[in-house]
């Protein structure tokens, strides 16, 4: 059977092939913004355009496919199944997209560039800004952007590009080096008169300070719910910082990471570092960043610099 040809002599284009290059990129990126909004306005704040255009571009879609992507009720715009089908290849559109940029941005040749890096606030006040401060000294051409979070940014959407986060099971979809031990002790003010190296027992009559549930520590409850401390707590807060502050002012005992607390005059620490306490601390990153030279000049800076650290950040056993 003979093919059929078109003008040019050349097989004509299928109907599903005339279908896939009726579409670019930017309209399977408008179906996905509809779908995932519900609205068209909601649409359009997401792609930054005007409600109008947003509904002009739908309809010239669904003219293109001769088909209608999408039922509108009041309560918003429904994908139709061939709209849900063009919003999941869009997805998928999209990540792939993600993963190449990232493959990319892994062929410099020079410490130079942007870093999104993510860190808590504790961290980057008791250990990380001074070493930024000599790392940019070190690598002028690389501009940090750090995003102070206690919650771990999401690094296969590049929200961030590595994380320095204390952790003891790290996630498994993301590459990094550990760079030390962090000890956590018992910390009162100097003003309690309390004695160094008493045990928890003796301090379970003082006032605490625990841990809000936003605070991702998941030792510390049980912890204090082992050693009968839970009902002594008249306090809770979310950062390390505000706990610290809080200790600061006097209104009662805490557990702190001894690199945050050692270092004022006033805050006395009462108990070794406690053991079941203990945390790792990390650097992560996307395995698809792993070729990045600004990245590893970090990763290789801070593994340094935070390793010749280590007594400090374990933290003193006062006996």
């Amino acid at each position: 059977m003979q093919k059929r040809t078109g003008e040019s002599g050349q097989p004509a284009a299928s109907k599903a092939q005339k279908t896939r290059s009726a579409l670019a990129w930017n309209d399977f990126e408008l179906v996905l913004a509809i779908a995932t909004a519900g609205s068209l306005s909601g649409a359009s704040r997401t792609l930054g355009v005007s409600h109008a255009t947003v509904f002009r571009r739908l309809g010239e879609i669904e003219r293109r496919l001769g088909v209608a992507l999408f039922e509108r009720g009041r309560t918003g715009y429904q994908p139709t199944l061939a709209g849900e089908e063009l919003a999941d290849t869009a997805r998928v559109m999209d990540e792939a997209a993600l993963a190449a940029e990232r493959k990319v941005a892994g062929r410099d040749l020079e410490p130079t560039g942007e870093i999104w890096t993510t860190t808590t606030d504790s961290l980057l006040m008791g250990l990380l800004a001074p070493l930024f401060t000599e790392f940019r000294h070190r690598y002028p051409g690389i501009v940090l952007d750090v995003a102070v979070s206690n919650q771990l940014f999401n690094l296969t959407r590049r929200e961030a590009d590595v994380a320095i986060r204390p952790s003891n099971r790290p996630p498994e979809n993301l590459i990094g080096r550990p760079l030390t031990t962090i000890g956590q002790a018992v910390y009162g003010h100097r003003s309690l008169g309390l004695t160094p190296g008493a045990s928890i027992e003796s301090l379970a009559s003082q006032p605490w300070i625990g841990a809000g549930p936003r605070l991702t520590d998941s030792a510390l409850d049980p912890w204090m719910e082992k050693h009968a401390l839970k009902a002594s707590c008249i306090y809770r807060v979310d950062t390390l910082v505000s706990i610290l502050s809080a200790v600061r002012s006097g209104m009662g005992l805490a557990v702190l990471p001894c690199y945050l607390a050692d270092d004022d005059p006033d805050i006395v620490q009462l108990t070794s570092p406690i053991p079941e306490l203990q945390y790792g601390l990390w650097f992560l990153m996307h395995p698809d960043l792993r070729g990045v030279v600004r990245i590893h000049a970090l990763m290789d800076f801070l593994t340094e610099a935070v390793r010749a650290q280590k007594k400090r950040l374990a933290g003193a056993d006062i006996g």
